[in-house]
């Protein structure tokens, strides 16, 4: 399902997670599941990976993750709060010790001035540690490889919590 670079990345990180005995959780929307997908598609993965929060609608953050309605009325379900929260939801929920939160406008459709497609936030967070936030503007480059951009940037937002002690 992945290419051969994709599946060995997701290896080593469950290896590095595994080693340092470190389970880990998602909270996608833009992605729709593409980051646990990869990790899940690694024979072993379930010593690693929890859990995985596919949040793609508000309602869906709002029950699954604890996203206020106050929050996405304000800010938007694309925005660096609601990347916040969802991140928070997925550790306080998920027997995880590092979650990564991905929300964005994938597209074709659905960009504004202020918020483009192409544009996503992500959340990563370790237990007792501090909240990362990255923000990207991959453009409007087309929807899959807005997708495959998140889940590498993802993918990075892992690798550096495996190093955050």
């Amino acid at each position: 399902m992945f290419e051969e670079d994709l599946r060995g990345r997701a290896a080593e990180l469950l290896e590095t997670y595994r080693a340092l005995g470190l389970r880990l959780a998602t909270a996608e929307s833009c992605t729709g599941g593409l980051v646990a997908a990869l990790l899940t598609e690694i024979p072993g993965s379930s010593a690693v990976v929890d859990c995985g929060f596919v949040t793609y609608s508000n309602s869906a953050k709002q029950a699954l993750l604890g996203v206020s309605s106050d929050l996405l009325d304000r800010h938007g379900a694309v925005s660096p709060q609601v990347a916040e929260a969802m991140v928070r939801g997925a550790l306080a929920r998920a027997s995880a010790d590092v979650a990564v939160s991905i929300t964005g406008i994938a597209g074709p459709d659905g960009g504004t001035v202020a918020k483009p497609v192409g544009l996503v936030h992500f959340g990563a967070l370790r237990q007792g540690g501090n909240r990362v936030h990255v923000e990207r503007r991959y453009g409007a480059i087309g929807r899959t490889a807005i997708r495959r951009a998140a889940l590498l940037e993802a993918l990075s937002l892992f690798e550096d919590q495996a190093r955050t002690e």
